[in-house]
């Protein structure tokens, strides 16, 4: 892959443990970490599973600059769920916990409590500890050993291409988009910092409405392609890019599948609900 390719936020072909895994192994494991994340409110587990998570994301040899425009939306997001949670509803934290342990007295009756940040930190934290592992699903995850993958478990394979094709068309997009963009900009569309917000803002959609045709063109050329191909004709098709499970990706699913147990249990067992209290 060239560096420019490597840029985008696609599949990048890297001869790691995590790469060499199955895209199906990689899909459970997702799954079962992610239901393990989003069921407990355990900011410990929550915490485990975050570190988890980055270990693997280094492992698997993802550069900052692959991810590094999501990792901005991500921080944005939470930081913007933070503000609103605690604006709507300021006196949620308290009414999970049972208790009201008051850090300052802020307006009125609103006052910052220990509940409603534990409850806050632990909500953010789950959304931290979840993108990683889609970040990694996604880098890592070549879609066409993806679809066949798919395919081997029972999954029809029109729906398992239908999902290659999307996984393919993010970095198409994002190449399509930078490539409209520097043409407008030789043409002398301001979209630097220079320019007023509202410009940038209409400049940004001269970009946007040849993106949405150059996208209609891709797929009327990919669904002629296919259909000249004899596509969906037969009603079983073969796989050039099949991969079969081995030692590694049994142990990824075991491991996978034995946190997730472990985050039920603890949430069952130990806190007898779905919330850490430390208030009681």
């Amino acid at each position: 892959m060239s560096s420019e390719a490597g840029k985008l936020f696609s599949y990048d072909m890297v001869d790691t443990p995590i790469h060499r895994l199955s895209g199906l192994t990689k899909l459970i494991c997702f799954l079962f970490l992610t239901f393990a994340v989003m069921y407990s409110y355990d900011v410990r587990v929550i915490l485990v599973v975050m570190v988890f998570s980055f270990v693997v994301l280094r492992v698997s040899r993802i550069k900052f600059s692959q991810i590094k425009l999501m990792v901005i939306y991500v921080a944005i997001f939470i930081l913007t769920n933070m503000v609103l949670s605690f604006f709507f509803a300021p006196e949620f934290g308290v009414e999970i916990y049972g208790t009201r342990h008051v850090i300052r007295e802020l307006w009125g009756d609103v006052a910052l409590t220990q509940e409603q940040v534990l409850y806050q930190v632990t909500k953010q934290l789950k959304y931290a500890s979840v993108i990683p592992l889609g970040m990694i699903f996604l880098l890592t995850t070549n879609p066409s050993e993806f679809a066949s993958s798919l395919s081997r478990v029972g999954v029809h394979y029109k729906a398992s291409f239908a999902v290659a094709l999307t996984l393919r068309y993010f970095p198409d997009i994002q190449r399509d988009y930078r490539d409209i963009s520097q043409a407008q900009q030789a043409r002398g569309l301001d979209l630097s910092r220079k320019a007023k917000f509202v410009d940038r803002f209409k400049n940004a959609l001269m970009i946007v409405v040849p993106l949405i045709f150059s996208s209609l063109d891709r797929i009327e050329l990919i669904s002629n392609a296919m259909d000249l191909r004899g596509f969906a004709k037969a009603k079983t098709r073969t796989w050039y890019t099949a991969k079969r499970f081995n030692r590694a990706d049994y142990t990824a699913v075991i491991l996978s599948g034995l946190i997730f147990l472990a985050t039920i249990s603890v949430s069952i067992f130990i806190n007898q609900s779905r919330f850490y209290n430390p208030f009681i």
